[in-house]
Formats: structure tokens, sequence, C-alpha cells
């Protein structure tokens, strides 16, 4: 079974990540890992962290001369802003003089955040204990399991891509092919493909950051060339929709998951929403159309899985919101941690990250899967079944 375990706070040392369940004899390009890395720090509307935190992965265990040996994988991603947090994100017990003077001491929660609630849950009177972890710095961690998941997909024939739909309300309404997006996707610093909407989107940014605020939007996720019967139609949780869903709604400031046409599916009559099935002997049983995503009776029906994640406002702004401060119960202004204007563009990385762990655990469900070539071969082979079935 594929699963993974994050440990690491926003400011502390490093972020770790514990893989398992990734089959021996696969290839791993660090290079390739760190520029997947590099991608969720950029984007347009990015704040200053990003300039500090150059990311990249060191694989400390479960890879040897290039090649996955079936053993848990551990990857590190330092922090290299620690060394002006050590004081106040070390580990070793201090004093009560020194924690009366600490700086950065967080009690005005902000609206948004996990801040009030994660302080009640685990009693922290220092809402920055809830707030280091709660970061969608953890994303980076994400990001990296992903990456190598991304990996081992590739090595089976799958693709994932992703791109931003909107931001801000400015929507790219076009519909582009699978090699368009594959080729534009990160030809700009939105992710948009339409090239006529990056400077209105960086206008809206630009004015959003002026005006101490934040926008939202968009991200699109398309994996290529699965398998049919990924998923299971006889029990809710293994529903591959839904395991997707629970894993993108999971991304900081996700607010809403669908699938294919998603929402707009409610105002269509049935007959424009099914996807009708065709043979030829070329191609085995396909679908005329793809409405649906990709998807369906919770399982890949061998079209394109389409995924759509609606990313709201960052919550921290620079014209913050009204809170309460925890210590008096007075009125306050809430604190204002390094925040972006918009994170779009970097959402659509992890989205696709996020998808791409969940089409790889599925898989690695699906087949015996202890060494890389066995499991190709039960690919290619369930690949074949549509031709014959």
């Amino acid at each position: 079974m594929l699963r993974f375990l994050t440990a690491g706070e926003s400011h502390g040392p490093q972020l770790t990540v514990i893989v398992e369940g990734i089959p021996a004899n696969m290839s791993v390009d660090i290079d390739t890992l760190n520029q997947e890395m590099f991608k969720r720090q950029g984007g347009y509307g990015r704040g200053r962290r990003m300039q500090i935190e150059k990311d990249t992965v060191e694989i400390v265990s479960g890879v040897r001369h290039g090649l996955t040996l079936g053993s848990p994988i551990t990857i590190v991603i330092k922090n290299d802003d620690f060394t002006h947090w050590r004081n106040i994100m070390g580990a070793s017990p201090i004093s009560e003089e020194e924690k009366s003077n600490m700086k950065r001491v967080i009690t005005k929660p902000r609206p948004g955040h996990a801040d009030l609630i994660g302080g009640m849950k685990y009693n922290h009177k220092d809402l920055r204990n809830v707030l280091e972890r709660s970061s969608a710095r953890e994303t980076a961690a994400r990001v990296a399991v992903g990456a190598l998941c991304k990996q081992l997909l590739k090595q089976l024939d799958i693709d994932v891509y992703s791109r931003v739909v909107s931001i801000g309300g400015i929507k790219d309404k076009s519909t582009y092919d699978i090699e368009t997006i594959r080729q534009h996707s990160d030809a700009n610093d939105v992710r948009m493909i339409n090239e006529d909407l990056v400077e209105p989107v960086h206008q809206k940014i630009d004015q959003a950051k002026k005006d101490g605020d934040s926008i939202g939007g968009v991200v699109q996720v398309i994996v290529d060339h699965m398998p049919i019967g990924i998923g299971s139609y006889v029990h809710y949780d293994r529903k591959l929709d839904g395991r997707i869903a629970q894993s993108v709604s999971s991304i900081n400031a996700f607010k809403g998951v669908s699938f294919g046409e998603g929402f707009e599916l409610a105002d269509k009559p049935g007959s424009q929403v099914q996807d009708p099935i065709i043979y030829s002997e070329e191609l085995g049983y396909t679908r005329s159309s793809n409405h649906l995503g990709g998807l369906e009776g919770g399982m890949s029906n061998g079209m394109p899985i389409i995924v759509n994640g609606v990313m709201k406002p960052i919550p921290t702004l620079y014209k913050p919101l009204d809170s309460v401060d925890i210590l008096n119960k007075e009125p306050f202004k809430a604190s204002i941690e390094r925040s972006d204007s918009s994170a779009v563009p970097a959402a659509s990385i992890v989205c696709e990250h996020a998808v791409t762990f969940e089409i790889a655990r599925a898989i690695l469900e699906e087949f015996e899967s202890n060494d890389l070539s066995k499991l190709y071969e039960q690919i290619v082979e369930r690949r074949n079944l549509n031709l014959n079935f």
C-alpha cells in the first residue's frame, strides 16, 4: 500500500517525508524532482518567502544508485530561513523568562486560518504552535511525494498535467486538447493557456496587492493514458473520484472539487451529460465525449481524468480583518505573516501532485507492485482488456 507521512513546521529546520510502497527498481531523477519543487515556488503574485527558500530535495533512504529499493523512501527539504528562527522554533526547553520575552508570539488569530480553533483544540496559548504546522509550507512535502509518484506514472506511460482556468474572475473559457496543455501550461507565470489573458491577470493581482487584498481561482489537472477500471464501484471508500476529491479538498485554501464539466452539468439535460460508448478495432471501447472527466461509477474509464479545484483567496491579508486577542479578549486587527496576493499558479502545481499521488496509490492497490517491471506488465494487460473484452 502506498502511503506517506510528513513532518516539520513552516519555520523549522526542515520538512521530512517518509514514503512507503513505491515498487523496487523504479528509476529516480533528482533533478526532475527539484524541477517540480521549483514550479511550486513560482507564479505571479508570490510573496517574499519564495525568494528566501530555494526548495530542493535530498533523498536519504530507499534509493540506491538511482533506483528504488522497495523500502521506505525518506525525503528531506531543508528550510534555509531557519537560521533566523532558531531561537523561536528550537526544540530545546527555555525558561519562563525567555518565553515572556520571546518575539513573534501570536495571540491574535487570523480569520480564515486554523489559528483560533487549533489553539482551542490543542490548548495552545501561543498560536504560533498552530500556524507553523497548518501553514501551506507543508505542501512542499506533498509536492515532493507527488513528484516521486509522477516519475512512477511516467514509467507506466501515464502523464499528469495541470493548468490555471481562472484567477480573480478572469476565465480562460477555451477548450484545449491535451497536447496543447502539455506544451503551454508552463509557458507563462500565471499558467494559463490563453496568452491574451496574462496581462489582465497581472493587473488584477497587482491591484489586489495594492489594496492589501488577495484573489483566488480555479485550477485543472488532467491525467492522460489511464488504464481502465482503476478504483471501484463496490465500496464508497474505494471510489477513485471520492479519493481524489478528499485529497484535493485537503490542500490549503481549496474549497471545491469537481470532475469533467463539474458544476455546469447540473444545468444540462442527461442527453448532454453522459458520454456515449463507441468501439473500434484500433482503440477498443472508448467515449465520443468526456463530459464526466474520465470517471464512471468511481472508476477510470480510459478517457483522460479531468479534476477541477477551487482555491479561495489567501486569508492572510496586508489589510487585516478584525480579530480578538485571546489573552485579554479585546478586539484587534489580525496579525500578519508573510503572504501572497495570489498563489493560484502555485496551487495548480500542488493540486497536480496531490492528484498524482492518489492515482499512483489506486494503481498500486489494483496490481501486485513489488517490482516495477511486473507492475508494467499488468498495466499493459489491463489496457489490452479494453480491446479484447
